[in-house]
């Protein structure tokens, strides 16, 4: 199973915000969309992704002052991406390895997709209700 399999029933709908807006945007669309991440757009090329968890960290260290900061200030650069023929495990372990709950798909270069852990679960607990199925008929036929 891979990455296109999840966009199949999830879509492919994009939040995004760009590089210029401060944390406070963030933190207002975070909560309104109730999603955990947002990509970071400079142009059409991602130029980093933030997360609820990157807020938090921030208003630890800063107060509510880093709410006026760029969100340049708290978002990871250097962001692992997929695309739609990563398989299902690999992003399990990507997402287990690199302690991420989220992660853009992208084609040839384009950002077409995010894809969360909740996702990746959802997808997995699917294969695995198919498997017990398809292993039930087989035993009642032998």
């Amino acid at each position: 199973m891979n990455v296109s399999k999840i966009l199949e029933y999830k879509g492919s709908e994009i939040i995004s915000l760009n590089v210029g807006c401060d944390v406070l945007e963030v933190a207002k669309l975070l909560g309104t969309r109730r999603i955990g991440a947002i990509p970071i757009m400079s142009g059409d090329e991602l130029a980093g992704i933030i997360s609820e968890r990157d807020v938090m960290r921030g208003l630890a260290i800063k107060g509510g002052d880093v709410l006026s900061d760029k969100v340049e200030t708290l978002m990871t650069k250097s962001v692992f991406t997929c695309n739609k023929t990563d398989t299902i495990q690999h992003l399990m372990t990507i997402m287990t390895e690199r302690r991420i709950r989220h992660i853009p798909v992208l084609d040839e270069g384009r950002l077409i997709a995010m894809i969360s852990i909740g996702d990746v679960v959802k997808e997995r607990m699917q294969e695995a209700e198919q498997e017990a199925d398809a292993l039930k008929e087989y035993i009642s036929m032998a």
